[in-house]
């Protein structure tokens, strides 16, 4: 096996990881497999991730939850990196609507968290801050206040949109194989339905 790890790197292993999760589960994650399906010994993913697997779950989270450059994203709670000058959640650069802008970033997020559905089990027990997801928080705040909220009801609002989103994914992706399961289109349709729905509830 190939000792060259120069083109190792901490999104390169995320990557990989999440290839091995979406064919294997979660489960089917060891640094052995990950090891071999990158082409080096096991030891070289543990230079990125010292603490090992938790650390490795930790990095996954907040890629996958992370809308922007990849960079900005690959690090845990405690050893978060700055984010990319250019990095701008979803929504960002749209100076629409408040609603128009949430539902921007709703949507991009929720396509995400569908591109890696098979992490989501990760996220029942992580929520990673990078700076990503803290400038995506404050947009979504930011629309909420424009909206009319104030106070703890902004970030009530903010919860009740993030739970929205994860819970719309999980309930998909659970009943993806049932044979009367909606197809793309329709489940589309229901998400939007549902997020215009929570949008006129929460104002």
């Amino acid at each position: 096996m190939s000792r060259n790890y120069a083109g190792l790197s901490r999104e390169r292993i995320i990557i990989e990881a999440l290839h091995i999760i979406a064919g294997r589960g979660l489960g089917g994650l060891s640094m052995r497999r990950l090891g071999d399906a990158l082409e080096v010994e096991a030891m070289a993913i543990y230079h990125h991730f010292p603490l090992g697997k938790e650390q490795l779950f930790n990095a996954i989270a907040a890629y996958v939850t992370s809308p922007g450059p990849a960079t900005t994203a690959l690090d845990g709670p405690e050893e978060a990196q700055p984010a990319a000058e250019d990095a701008e959640p979803a929504g960002a650069a749209d100076p629409g609507p408040w609603d128009a802008r949430i539902t921007a970033w709703a949507e991009a997020y929720r396509a995400r968290l569908l591109e890696y559905s098979g992490a989501l089990s990760l996220l029942a027990h992580r929520a990673p801050r990078t700076p990503n997801s803290l400038a995506t928080r404050a947009l979504v705040q930011g629309a909420l206040g424009e909206a009319g909220l104030t106070g703890p009801d902004v970030e009530r609002a903010a919860d009740a949109l993030y739970s929205y989103c994860l819970g719309a994914v999980v309930h998909q992706v659970r009943h993806q194989q049932e044979e009367d399961a909606p197809d793309a289109a329709e489940a589309d349709a229901r998400f939007r339905f549902g997020l215009r729905a929570l949008l006129a509830g929460l104002v």
